[in-house]
Formats: structure tokens, sequence, C-alpha cells
């Protein structure tokens, strides 16, 4: 049985600490934040604390995904190690970081033939992401081959749930995600959506309610509502800058729910382009997404 490594990107969310406990390859994604440009990895990036304080000023974010190249130059000295490369990637329908490993890996197989590089849309983000490549690094670990470990992601992509909301709607509206109208209105009457990442990978909003306390509240009752087995889980819990929001719900996950433990970690910068301070998302295994 020929070796393997996992890897992933930068979009999982993990920090260095996870990485390394993990041994993981990461291939980061770049973020364009105001005039700056860097990639979302240890060492380029602002602080998380910066990065948020940033946003809210109202500096313009835009994220880009690694190109095939990027890719290729992170496979291919495993593949000349004699070792394979199992990829998870982040969802499809939100970036085409998934599709240039994917092109990546058609490319290596014709120069190393009997390599192998197998890519797979997670349909997750942020750290449902990275929950799914905990749990394959773990399968690895328990002594299964790479189609064994690509199956098992394959069977646990669909009970992946992701539950967030988000702090105010400005960034969103700043996406394009929703209209500048619906933004105003909705901050004014401190309305807020609660949105998960449905069976395409596809952010859905899924309803809304009237302030923080009951957002929070409502990422709680979904997870009571679908999860599987809690008491076996390490569950994952994201924010962009509201540390506090985060370790409030991960007191209440244990409280509620005894879960095995919660590991709390900040939403990344390509993520909280996107999804703006004040995020706060909850990732557990359910019956369904």
């Amino acid at each position: 049985m020929r070796d393997y490594v996992i890897a992933t990107d930068s979009c999982c969310d993990f920090d260095e600490n996870l990485i390394r406990e993990l041994e993981l390859t990461v291939i980061p994604l770049s973020v364009q934040l105001g005039k700056e440009h860097f990639r979302n990895c240890a060492g380029e990036m602002p602080s998380s604390s910066e990065f948020y304080a940033r946003l809210r000023r109202g500096e313009p974010a835009q994220t880009s995904a690694p190109n095939v190249e990027a890719f290729k130059d992170a496979f291919r000295p495993f593949l000349e190690k004699g070792q394979d490369v199992l990829y998870l990637g982040f969802s499809s329908a939100l970036s085409a970081t998934c599709q240039n490993a994917a092109m990546a890996a058609q490319e290596l197989a014709e120069e190393f033939p009997q390599g192998k590089v197998v890519t797979i849309d997670t349909l997750c983000a942020s750290m449902g992401q990275g929950m799914l490549v905990d749990l394959t690094v773990q399968e690895k670990r328990r002594g299964k081959t790479l189609e064994e470990a690509a199956a098992f992601v394959q069977e646990t992509i669909p009970h992946l749930c992701h539950w967030f909301t988000v702090g105010d709607l400005s960034q969103l509206r700043r996406g394009g995600r929703l209209s500048a109208g619906k933004a105003i209105v909705g901050n004014l009457l401190h309305i807020k959506p609660v949105l998960h990442v449905d069976d395409q990978g596809r952010l859905v909003p899924m309803e809304q309610v009237k302030g923080r306390k009951k957002s929070i509240e409502a990422l709680l009752r979904h997870m009571e509502e679908t999860v599987e087995d809690p008491a076996s889980q390490r569950v994952y819990i994201s924010h962009g800058d509201c540390q506090q929001e985060a370790e409030a719900l991960a007191v209440a996950v244990q409280t509620r729910l005894g879960v095995a433990s919660v590991t709390v970690g900040d939403v990344g910068p390509v993520i909280g382009a996107h999804s703006g301070a004040g995020t706060l998302a909850l990732f557990f295994l359910g019956k369904a997404r």
C-alpha cells in the first residue's frame, strides 16, 4: 500500500497548532484587503482582530482561489517521494478552488502515472471543512487506505452540519448576497439571519430572527434537532472577532448536549471577507445537513 498525505486549503480555518497536530498540507487562498494583498497563511495575513477592524471601517475585501500551478507545486513534492495525495477542498459552490485542484490532479497524472491525487469537493466551508478533514485524518491514523478514507469522506459529507449567523448584514450586502435595501432595513430592525450550507455546498438563509441572542439560540436549537451521538463528537465553533460569544456558545453546547469536546477558532479572512465581523458558526455531525 502506497503512503499518502491529506491536504486541504486555508478555508478550513485551522490555526497553525491544529495544522501541525493533524500533519496537514494546507494550500492558501488569497485576499485583497483595501490596497493590501496577502495569502491566507501564517506570517502573511494580518491578525484576526486587525482584519475585522478594517472590515468594520469599510475597507473592501476580495478573495481569490489558488491557481492550477499553485496546486501542482503543492502536490508534486509528495508524488516525487512516492506518496499519493488526498485533497479535501472548499465547496465548489463558493469558489473555484476545488476545480483548480482537480485540474492540477489531471495534469499531474500524466507526469506521475504511478501516483495518485484524489480531489474531493467537500461542499463544506470554514471549520465545517476543517471538521471533515480532522475526521478523515483520524480514519487514516486507524489504518484506512486512501480509497477507504475517500469513501469515508463521501459518506460523511451529507451529515456535516453548518449553522451560522452574522453580526450585521453589511458584508453580505457588499458581497452581493443581499440587496442594499434589505441590508439597511435589516440592520435598522436588528434582524439577524440564520443560515446553513446545504447539500450543494451553497450558503442558504433558513430563517430570520430579531436580535443577536435569538440568532445564537437558533444555532443551538438546530443542533438539538439534528445532532447524532453528541457524546462522541468533537464539535467546532468559528467566529469573526466575537470570542466571548463563541466561548459562551461552546459552554452551552457542552452543557445542553454533552458533546465530547468543543474546538473554538477564528473565521479566517477568506470566509470573513464575505460573512463579516460578528459571524458565529457551529459545526457538527447530524442526521442530515
